[in-house]
């Protein structure tokens, strides 16, 4: 019989927290397996934001996503993970006093699993208005990868949370017009990022919603805004439009695997353990009263989760 390679962790989900979870247990002499189902690790932010200022780490005051990640790979090199992409985890059993985590290229064996995987699938909100599907492929985008692409160009930009209004502030330098458009007269970004937006030279729409789209049979050239709860309609030429309704997430995975879910995320103790013995999570894949999501949240996890898993790897 072939002797199977057996971990003591098992990490699904290969974004910040998980990057900086295998590090975590490198440093406390774990044998770790990280999985991630995308070509690369860093998860969202290496896919869809990568020009992105992140604010809300200790100690740095601001840095770019994709810069966010080269760090985090540098730190993850100290130790030895052994890291597989492009697998997506499909199954994970439970077999006496180890966990089997089945992948869509293989199993893998280990002593404790530490979800990290976010929220799951996702995929952006997108537009309900009829459109020409053709724009998705030319003008009409859903996040950003390449701030070049709008300089000297009039862009709109759909949304009121913390992406949208960040993503206004930096294109603001290098557009030549920047639209942010709003159906609520309030935006739910960070007090210091909408301070920063009135006293910029973005012109705000609100409370407005998105009408119509114009162009030709390629791009967009214009949309077309109604007023909220108004007859006031507006219309902006425009370049390129971004849409940031957020994104939409699928935590039927979690439920298959056996997991107790709560807004799409497995629910943990305070030791970040599921209600399956052995199998923790952190960052967005964790849920508990009072979460915040965000990075830094993540990262301040990690530390918990690792230490958790030590002394369940203890006693089992």
């Amino acid at each position: 019989m072939q002797k199977i390679e057996m971990f003591d962790l098992i990490i699904i989900g290969g974004g910040p927290t998980g990057m900086f979870a295998a590090y975590y247990a490198g440093m406390r002499e774990l044998k770790t397996k990280l999985i991630e189902s995308l070509p690369q690790l860093g998860g969202q932010i290496e896919l869809m934001y990568p020009e992105k200022i992140i604010r809300d780490i200790g100690a740095i005051p601001e840095i770019k996503g994709k810069q966010l990640i080269k760090n985090l790979h540098k730190q993850l090199n100290t130790f030895q993970t052994d890291i597989s992409t492009k697998e997506t985890v499909l199954t994970i059993e439970k077999d006496s006093d180890y966990f089997i985590v089945t992948t869509n290229q293989a199993s893998y064996y280990g002593k404790s699993v530490l979800l990290t995987s976010g929220q799951g699938l996702f995929e952006p909100r997108k537009l309900t208005i009829e459109h020409n599907q053709e724009y998705e492929k030319t003008n009409l985008h859903y996040y950003v990868q390449d701030l070049e692409l709008y300089r000297n160009k009039k862009v709109a930009i759909l949304g009121g949370g913390d992406s949208a209004v960040d993503w206004a502030l930096m294109l603001e330098k290098i557009a030549e017009k920047v639209y942010l458009v709003h159906r609520r007269n309030r935006f739910r970004a960070h007090e210091a990022s909408v301070s920063q937006l009135n006293e910029s030279s973005i012109e705000i729409f609100t409370p407005y919603l998105l009408n119509s789209l114009a162009g030709d049979s390629h791009k967009i050239q214009e949309i077309h805004l109604k007023e909220r709860r108004g007859e006031s309609q507006l219309t902006l030429p425009v370049d390129f439009l971004i849409v940031n309704y957020g994104f939409i997430s699928d935590s039927l995975q979690l439920e298959k695997w056996g997991l107790n879910v709560e807004r799409a995320s497995a629910s943990v103790s305070q030791q970040m353990a599921s209600n399956i013995p052995g199998i923790f999570a952190a960052g967005d894949a964790a849920d508990f009263e009072g979460k915040v999501k965000l990075i830094a949240t993540g990262f301040g996890e990690v530390p918990t989760a690792i230490n958790s898993i030590i002394r369940y790897l203890d006693i089992y």
